[in-house]
């Protein structure tokens, strides 16, 4: 394994663009020849040239491995540069790019997938995991199940590896947090604002913890197709001094600097990269028990688990941890041991290089 090719067409930046961008870096500064093919002007594109990693322009749909101009465009481009390993995050680019490999005759068509939601048991896809990827990389244990649901009659459970993503880490094991001047207790949520992270369920949660009485502040970062309805629910709820949309923030350590409390209110996750971040950081976590939350997420030691959909269980907890410090520091102290002991990021890109490397 020498030229490698990490392949990305989405043109925002969320957690597979960190993720690839993350492992091109690591494999960049092992020493391989790394070239990361991603969508022209984006974000990714314009970290890898700060990184002095090689690029290549692409633009892909749905529909792209329909295209054999496409295809042969990428056949050549796989050759000339003599790519032998490719790695997708996404299904459009896994088909129209991974049926190129094959055809380029890429020895390694590795798939790391990082969406905990069922795979069509289309024809396409059959042949896609059947017969072109060489390797398939699921981020948790709940994505992996997502994967085999509709495809169990082509691939097997022991041909897809559950690798954890991992994260750069601050060694300090102390709680990390800004000086709280207000008294007030610091809720934070992190997530683009789509019906999937669930921050429609954070503007109740925030009346019930009002009509508590407690001394409270959330702060919502993030951008999305919710934002109107989010700040409509703010209002019809009256919790405009509690919550506050901060739109899209790009320093999230700096964020999570500011909490005293994470909460996840996401109706499924791949693999909760955020609440990793949070765990970094020394923020214990309250979530959903659902998805991969509970492979990350140790009850009652590093946060706690709430059976979806109950806002009152979730306030209790909420709760328990403003009005007791102690607890909420220890279990912050936890969280950012398991952080360090669980996702360092150089140790979880060594696993998936050993991986694909040593099975191919």
């Amino acid at each position: 394994m020498k030229n490698v090719c990490f392949f990305n067409s989405i043109k925002f930046w969320g957690g597979g663009e960190k993720l690839q961008f993350e492992n091109a870096l690591i494999f960049h500064k092992k020493g391989y020849n790394v070239t990361i093919a991603c969508a022209a002007n984006s974000l990714l594109m314009e970290k890898a040239k700060q990184a002095n990693i090689t690029t290549f322009a692409i633009q892909f749909s749905s529909l792209s491995f329909l295209n054999p101009l496409k295809r042969k465009k990428l056949q050549y481009f796989y050759k000339k540069n003599k790519i032998d390993t490719v790695v997708f995050t996404t299904s459009q680019d896994a088909k129209a790019g991974g049926i190129a490999a094959k055809r380029a005759h890429v020895k390694r068509i590795v798939y790391l997938r990082g969406l905990a939601a069922p795979i069509k048991g289309s024809a396409i896809n059959r042949y896609l995991f059947g017969k072109v990827l060489t390797h398939i990389v699921a981020n948790s244990e709940a994505t992996k199940s997502k994967i085999l649901k509709n495809l169990l009659d082509t691939i097997s459970e022991e041909s897809i590896k559950v690798i954890y993503h991992g994260i750069e880490q601050n060694q300090a094991l102390n709680p990390v947090s800004i000086q709280n001047n207000t008294g007030k207790i610091i809720l934070g949520n992190a997530g683009r604002l789509t019906k999937q992270k669930g921050q429609q369920h954070l503007i109740p949660l925030a009346k019930i913890l009002k009509e508590r009485g407690l001394d409270f502040e959330l702060l919502i970062a993030g951008s999305g197709e919710l934002e109107a309805e989010l700040k409509t629910s703010i209002q019809e709820n009256g919790v405009e001094n509690e919550v506050k949309l901060l739109g899209f923030v790009e320093d999230v350590p700096a964020f999570m600097q500011r909490l005293d409390i994470f909460v996840l209110s996401s109706l499924w996750e791949g693999f909760g990269f955020v609440i990793v971040e949070a765990m970094e950081m020394a923020k214990p976590v309250v979530a959903f028990n659902l998805s991969s939350n509970p492979e990350i997420i140790t009850q009652n030691k590093t946060g706690f688990l709430i059976e979806f959909p109950n806002l009152e269980a979730f306030a209790d907890k909420i709760q328990q941890l403003t009005e007791d410090k102690n607890l909420r520091n220890k279990m912050g102290i936890d969280a950012k041991k398991s952080a360090l002991e669980r996702f360092e990021i150089n140790e979880r890109v060594t696993e998936f290089e050993n991986y694909i490397s040593n099975n191919s």
